[in-house]
């Protein structure tokens, strides 16, 4: 009977369990990133349990199938283009009113509280969860490959 898992990766507990929890970890780096002007959270810690779901499919599944769902040209564009959000929020800002990252977005009287309710704070939290994300996901796999070539060089 032929196995319909690869050799490559972990055992078939760990990418069944893997398969349960890539989608609502990720999904839960979003909602962290999106709510954290409401809830404890912002860019950073979503970036990261976002990141940490991606090298959980790469640990999980091995590197070839992880570099399927995020591979290391689309990390490097989504850091790029968190760092351009955030610098273009802040000199939206200043072109603006005069100062750097002012509050451009004016929210009404009657919507705090809401996901819309904190001006430019949620655009920013965006380019920062994007730039983590992407910035840790990197690191994971440029550390992967020097262990592997070191652990090549040692035979």
């Amino acid at each position: 009977m032929k196995s319909k898992t690869s050799k490559e990766g972990m055992s078939l507990i760990v990418k069944t369990v893997n398969r349960w929890l890539k989608g609502f970890l990720l999904l839960f780096g979003i909602y962290v990133v999106l709510y954290g002007h409401l809830t404890p959270g912002g860019g950073f810690p979503g970036g990261v349990i976002m990141a940490c779901a991606f090298i959980l499919i790469t640990l999980a599944e091995g590197q070839r199938v992880g570099m399927k769902f995020l591979s290391k040209p689309v990390a490097s564009e989504l850091d790029s283009v968190g760092a351009l959000i955030f610098l273009g929020v802040a000199l939206v800002g200043m072109s603006m009113a005069g100062v750097f990252f002012r509050n451009f977005i004016r929210t009404a009287t009657g919507s705090f509280f809401n996901l819309i309710s904190a001006g430019i704070i949620p655009i920013c939290n965006i380019g920062i969860g994007l730039k983590v994300g992407a910035s840790l996901f990197m690191v994971f796999t440029i550390l992967a490959a020097v262990r592997v070539v070191t652990k090549k060089g040692e035979g």
